[in-house]
């Protein structure tokens, strides 16, 4: 009766729509008064969840990436890939997708993503011809790069709940996240051959090195964050702190166009951003201990184990899982739930943690672009000033690329754990 309570609250506050973090604390909260047990515990538990140096990562990236943001990076990259990739067919679409991988290696997050980019190219791809719904779709679909190329936000939960080394984690996602942009690129240029979308005259080897040299010092805070985890200089913690620095000296004055009266409210903003997913982190860390509590994380893998043993199908069955998940379920609180008991169960038939811990990230990503709970849907919809049905009608065909992106890396392990086991061990 008391799962029954737990989860029949927790069903009830998702579907009448109040936010995740209070309906796994109403919840959380259910089951305890139900069980007689001291509601003292979840302020406990809540506090045990955040209690950890590496979260100390989010907020510190969460504001380099506001800092950057704020100081004109947006356009520069814009601009960059632009020069890049514009010039070929369906080349605005090209350009969103090149711009989203760069951007990544930036905010760290989809939502900074979809509305930075998406605010400045899909008004853009309209004024050029691109179908709104298109241009909406091809934003919400290659924002979900940005928490797979380093720095990552949810890798950061990931290695906070496992103990997996945030930076090998970084590292593992760096090729699939190359990968998936480079396939979606690929689809966008299919649709666009297929419908004959528009294309902007080449610009030159001239425009293509200005542009990069303005960019340039965006990009390299992306080898700035990862050279320091690799050469162990750094922790997590102490690279978002010199990233905030690098930021603010690049916005102030390389590229002159962060005031200092708008650093304030890029802090506060930063601070808002990172209290709404640590108060996430804290609500999950309450329903996982129960979950823990109720012994469901040893049924799920005993129930998975009674169907199959065998690696390869439990891993269908966990990405299978893992997406219908994400479709109903915000990241990081999926993630703080599911990720343990899945880890357990993924060990136990001989999958190597990196390897899970990345395959589960790029999973729950799929996930921010299906509705009901898609968040870089709504986003993106909302800056076209559309419904959601033609918006999630375009995007099925970068669901499915993503997808298969997905099956690659599940069952082509160095495609995650390649790059860690060079450059780390």
């Amino acid at each position: 009766m008391s799962l029954l309570i737990l989860f029949g609250v927790f069903a009830l506050g998702l579907l009448i729509g109040i936010p995740v973090a209070i309906t796994l604390g109403v919840s959380s909260a259910a089951y305890l008064l139900y069980q007689g047990i001291p509601i003292v515990v979840m302020p406990q538990k809540m506090f045990a969840g955040i209690d950890s140096f590496v979260l100390l990562c989010i907020p510190g990236f969460i504001l380099a990436g506001n800092l950057m943001n704020g100081g004109g990076i947006t356009e520069r990259i814009i601009r960059f890939a632009n020069a890049g990739v514009g010039w070929m067919r369906g080349g605005l679409g090209l350009t969103n997708v090149a711009g989203s991988m760069l951007f990544g290696g930036i905010s760290g997050t989809a939502v900074a993503d979809a509305a930075s980019l998406g605010g400045v190219l899909i008004p853009g791809m309209r004024k050029s011809g691109y179908p709104a719904d298109f241009s909406a779709a091809v934003t919400a679909a290659s924002s979900t790069v940005g928490p797979i190329i380093p720095p990552s936000v949810p890798m950061i939960i990931v290695g906070a709940l496992s103990g997996i080394s945030v930076g090998k984690m970084f590292l593992a996602g760096a090729v699939p996240g190359i990968l998936m942009g480079l396939a979606m690129m690929v689809t966008t240029y299919i649709i666009s051959v297929r419908r004959n979308f528009p294309r902007q005259p080449w610009q030159g080897f001239g425009e293509l090195f200005r542009s990069f040299l303005g960019a340039f010092w965006a990009i390299f805070m992306t080898l700035l964050i990862v050279g320091g985890l690799m050469s162990g200089l750094a922790t997590p913690t102490e690279t978002a702190v010199v990233a905030c620095i690098y930021a603010l000296i690049v916005g102030r004055l390389v590229y002159r166009e962060l005031p200092l009266g708008k650093v304030p409210k890029l802090i506060i903003d930063s601070a808002i951003a990172s209290a709404a997913i640590l108060a996430l982190v804290g609500f999950a860390n309450v329903f996982g201990w129960i979950l823990v509590s109720e012994r469901i994380p040893q049924t799920i893998a005993a129930a998975v184990l009674g169907i199959t043993d065998n690696k390869y199908l439990v891993i269908l069955l966990i990405n299978i899982l893992l997406l219908i998940v994400g479709m109903f379920m915000e990241t990081i609180a999926a993630l703080i739930i599911l990720f343990v008991p899945l880890l357990t169960l993924a060990q136990s038939v001989g999958i190597d943690p990196l390897h899970f811990a990345t395959f589960a990230v790029l999973n729950l990503m799929i996930g921010l672009t299906t509705p009901p709970v898609g968040v870089c849907l709504f986003i993106c919809a909302n800056i076209a000033r559309l419904p959601l049905a033609p918006i999630v009608k375009a995007i099925i065909p970068y669901i499915i690329t993503n997808i298969l992106v997905l099956l690659a890396v599940s069952y082509f392990p160095p495609l995650a754990t390649w790059l860690p086991s060079v450059l780390m061990d």
